[in-house]
């Protein structure tokens, strides 16, 4: 029976039909329209492997009797705990998108469909969609339980779905908040950061045991005694609910179910009229702002180096949230510059090829800001300037932050290990002006809102770019192991030749091929 035209159920339906087209059409952007047909069915053939190992898996696997012990109830709760982290992130991020990016929201507001009925759709939209990456994973787990016998597998339904449908809650009440509080134009800015953060804090939190020294014989001795003792908590604290939901405890399961239903329906009922003000907040949101008062000033007597450098800084500034996304690799800074600051455990080799392949990823990225995604390229090309003065500046403006970040943990390091620290200075060069010179030849020109999808329909320029990364981060890796040698074996200087060899090959291949790239 199909639904009533207006309805939520009808509403839903187009909401799964645009999810399905936008997942599982073509990536190529002259193709027909529909379905990407070999795409479907590679991914039905990776759905039925996952089938097949799970159920070889689980006939292997007793389905034991009795309570479950304690370690693994303490091991799934970590686990669900950053998976709820991860969806949490892209809830963040698919509510910004319902907010801000949707073109179709005036339209339905406009019709006689009440508001409850879109903000129930759009939320349920964002949880299916956090939701599927997961389910398409993990549900082969309980489909083969199910054919076993084991039942308690198909917790993996209520559980996902519950979770997915607490962080799309949590994420909606969030980014509403922060409209009524900040305004639309900071909010996007804002929680397109907090879903970022969400997701990278798993890596700086799984970093804690090498931030605070422990060698590996004292994390494993920690990990076992946590999982044991479950950190001192009670084996019958509800702390364990979510371990041992996904464990398939039944009453667990309802717990987190209805919890989950509660946490929609008060969202959906509380605030879906903060939605709809959120949505006219972010329709007049890209209003012009008022012109300065008093006469233009115009300021001359900088050279056009300058003036390109400081230009091509300023656009970047204005654009808080494209400065949130080159950022992001910051927060993979932190572990490596708890090793540098560690005098007595710090690594250097580690420490070097971090440093290195991080600013390498840094200047890629600034690098298509600043030469692939110029607002007004025409313009400079018919300007009466020096072409090499203007593409200068472009590479000095891509690369001189990057180096200014990093150069406060490479002095330190070379303050305290003063070879280590000078190969790190030499490779962070190296790979910067490469980097910088592969987007120059290589990339393909695109609008800055393009930023996160840059690689898309430019494979040659992706693979240029990681083997120049994998070229210096093996030099940046080998350097200071055959420093510290008394005798350099002929396999090192096999492995530092061909790393080098790849790491100066590829900015010359892009120059090669930078007609073809066009």
């Amino acid at each position: 029976m199909s639904a009533r035209p207006g309805s939520a159920p009808w509403l839903l339906r187009h909401e799964l039909r645009l999810f399905w087209y936008t997942t599982l059409s073509s990536p190529k952007p002259n193709a027909p329209r529909g379905f990407h047909w070999k795409l479907v069915a590679i991914f039905l053939v990776l759905w039925l492997l996952l089938h097949l190992g799970a159920y070889v898996v689980l006939k292997r696997v007793a389905p034991g009797a009795g309570p479950v012990p304690q370690e693994l109830v303490v091991a799934a709760s970590a686990i669900l705990v950053a998976t709820f982290l991860f969806m949490l992130s892209s809830a963040l991020k698919s509510s910004v998108q319902v907010l801000f990016d949707r073109g179709d929201m005036d339209l339905l507001l406009s019709s006689p469909l009440p508001s409850r009925s879109i903000f129930t759709v759009r939320l349920a939209g964002i949880v299916l969609g956090v939701s599927a990456i997961y389910l398409f994973f993990l549900t082969p787990l309980a489909h083969a339980g199910a054919l076993l016998g084991q039942w308690r597998w198909l917790a993996a339904y209520p559980v996902l779905l519950g979770t997915a449908a607490l962080a799309a809650s949590a994420a909606m009440l969030l980014t509403l908040g922060l409209v009524r509080w900040l305004g639309a134009r900071r909010t996007r800015v804002v929680a397109q950061v907090l879903g970022a953060v969400a997701g990278a804090l798993l890596f700086v939190l799984s970093q804690l045991p090498n931030m605070l020294g422990m060698d590996r014989a004292d994390q494993d001795r920690s990990f076992g005694r946590i999982l044991a003792s479950g950190g001192g908590i009670d084996a019958e604290s509800p702390l364990w609910l979510p371990g041992r939901a996904a464990l398939g405890d039944p009453l667990a399961v309802a717990l987190v179910a209805v919890l989950a239903l509660l946490a929609f329906g008060v969202t959906v009922v509380l605030t879906h009229r903060s939605f709809t003000r959120g949505l006219q907040l972010a329709a007049s949101s890209g209003r012009t702002a008022r012109r300065p008062a008093g006469a233009l000033r115009f300021r001359f007597g900088s050279s056009l180096f300058g003036v390109v450098v400081r230009k091509e800084w300023r656009l970047i500034l204005r654009d808080p949230q494209l400065i949130s996304q080159v950022l992001l690799n910051l927060l993979y800074l932190l572990p490596i510059c708890f090793l540098v600051f560690k005098d007595d455990g710090a690594r250097p080799v580690a420490v070097g090829a971090g440093l290195t392949m991080l600013s390498g990823s840094l200047c890629s990225a600034l690098a298509w800001i600043v030469l692939q995604a110029e607002d007004a390229p025409d313009l400079l090309q018919s300007a009466p300037a020096s072409a090499s003065t203007v593409r200068n500046a472009k590479l000095f403006a891509a690369i001189a932050p990057v180096l200014a970040l990093v150069g406060f943990p490479v002095l330190w390091l070379a303050w305290n290990r003063p070879v280590a620290g000078g190969l790190a200075a030499f490779t962070i060069c190296g790979i910067s002006l490469g980097a910088a010179l592969i987007v120059m030849w290589a990339g393909k020109p695109g609008s800055r809102d393009k930023f996160n999808s840059r690689g898309q329909r430019n494979g040659m320029a992706i693979i240029l770019e990681l083997s120049h990364l994998l070229g210096w981060g093996g030099l940046a890796f080998l350097l200071p192991l055959a420093a510290g040698m008394a005798q350099v074996r002929a396999g090192m200087m096999v492995g530092i030749a061909a790393a080098a060899t790849v790491a100066l090959a590829m900015p010359g291949l892009a120059y090669l091929l930078r007609h073809r790239a066009r």
